[in-house]
């Protein structure tokens, strides 16, 4: 069918964007990676125009930060007038208005009834890396608890925070002390024959279990959540278990942190993740989508935590920077008056619908899971065994970006293909996102099927 959005002048990567590939290896190290061999020339709304003409589908959102879309032109005039005004002053060094208008947005946003200050940084490493220290500052402990299949960040302490060890890990060490990671659900990989119900009350005994045989929680500063785990695969965990950790938290003194930086500004159809979960952290760490591209991350919580830390222990630079500001305050207007809560809402069930109809097609999607327009298949080789399928997945992301589709992988096993497309992509270019997502799916698993008929 011939697509309306979608326009290839080229194969992918086209010839301006193979002269400059050859720059990027021989000036830029390898370890930096590349989701698909182009150049972005332009780009609005959920469209992206490379360097040869050839027009895309973002499904991809910059790895989820841009939910209020490409080049939105309310943020790029909010950007234009702070640059016309000041560019940088350093906030420790002189003030300005737009740092404390959005803190006080935030403040009023976040859940808990309760006084609340915001900081802010300039990447989510950096905002969990706050946490930690204000946490410790605060306890006066120091044992940090993150889970498995999180992810945190490429810090030092991030990196000890993050489970996967390949590519995040391997051969980086030593890791930060002190750092624990707890069991998180993942209720598609349960054991056979559990009901859901079995399995939260198992996990929930495996984690107070966990404050037993791994560390005593009189010594744990904070537990770090993310309420949808992200580069985990887009695990949603039970409300149950989200409720009881909050509740163990409390009871020990411990600080519940929830690690909102892939998961808010509307992602799952709230401000924040964490509210679909009825659970009021003690500190929230956000960034991402917060800036709509500007680099910008947060840290929110109760008053009297993050008054703990005395002056100039906390900062940066660039910390909250104007643009950074002036682009979060734009962000949170543009949410509010396009409903783009409702909008994640609408965008995740028909995301859901057509996974799940992917799912009749096709035997390797093992599951399809989300929360709002935060969504996602796992690919596997086996239905019954659940054998995670890292190459399918490889060869669908590969497929889709030569057809115009910017896709993204995640999961522990790298098997889960998510979607991450700006809430405010049109219908229209959702459908024909989602038809580019199953062209590749039949493309590469017609291909599989040929090779293994040959063998």
């Amino acid at each position: 069918m011939e697509k309306k959005y979608v326009k290839l002048q080229t194969a992918i990567p086209g010839p301006k964007s193979q002269e400059l590939l050859e720059s990027r290896n021989q000036y830029v190290p390898k370890a930096i990676s590349n989701n698909i061999q182009s150049f972005v020339k332009k780009a609005q709304g959920a469209i992206v125009e490379d360097v040869d003409g050839n027009t895309y589908i973002d499904f991809a959102g910059a790895i989820g930060t841009l939910n209020v879309g490409h080049s939105h032109p309310r943020v790029v005039r909010a950007l234009q007038e702070q640059a016309s005004q000041f560019i940088h002053t350093g906030f420790n060094v002189m003030m300005y208005e737009s740092y404390i208008k959005l803190a006080e947005r935030l403040c009023k946003l976040a859940p808990g009834n309760f006084a609340k200050q915001a900081a802010f940084f300039n990447s989510g490493a950096e905002a969990v890396e706050n946490a930690v220290k204000i946490a410790r500052k605060y306890t006066k402990r120091q044992g940090i608890i993150s889970f498995t299949r999180g992810f945190h960040g490429r810090t030092l302490m991030t990196m000890t925070m993050t489970s996967k060890v390949k590519p995040y890990k391997f051969e980086f060490g030593p890791f930060a002390p002190e750092v624990y990671k707890a069991p998180y659900p993942y209720v598609y990989r349960r054991p056979e024959g559990m009901s859901e119900e079995q399995y939260s009350n198992m996990m929930i005994e495996q984690f107070e279990q966990f404050l037993v045989s791994d560390v005593a929680p009189e010594t744990v500063a904070a537990v770090v959540m993310e309420p949808v785990q992200g580069e985990g695969g887009f695990i949603v965990p039970d409300i149950k278990f989200v409720q009881r950790v909050r509740e163990i938290c409390s009871q020990y003194g411990i600080l519940f942190v929830a690690d909102e930086i892939q998961t808010g500004f509307a992602r799952t159809g709230k401000y924040f993740a964490i509210e679909h979960f009825g659970v009021e952290p003690d500190l929230i760490t956000i960034s991402k989508s917060m800036g709509a591209g500007v680099p910008i991350s947060g840290l929110i919580g109760r008053a009297e935590i993050m008054d703990a830390a005395e002056v100039g222990e906390i900062g940066g630079t660039y910390s909250g920077s104007p643009l950074g500001c002036r682009a979060a305050l734009t962000v949170l207007d543009i949410i509010d008056s396009e409903h783009l809560n409702e909008r994640a809402e609408k965008l995740g069930n028909r995301v859901i619908e057509k996974m799940e109809l992917l799912a009749e097609r096709f035997d390797c999607i093992g599951d399809v899971r989300g929360l709002g327009a935060m969504c996602a298949m796992e690919i596997v080789k086996d239905r019954q065994l659940k054998t995670p399928d890292k190459e399918t997945v490889g060869k669908i992301v590969k497929a889709a970006g030569e057809r115009g589709l910017l896709l993204l992988s995640a999961g522990i096993y790298s098997n889960v293909i998510r979607i991450l497309m700006p809430l405010t992509i049109t219908d229209e270019q959702l459908e024909e996102g989602l038809e580019i997502l199953e062209e590749s799916m039949e493309a590469v698993l017609a291909i599989d099927a040929a090779l293994s008929n040959r063998r």
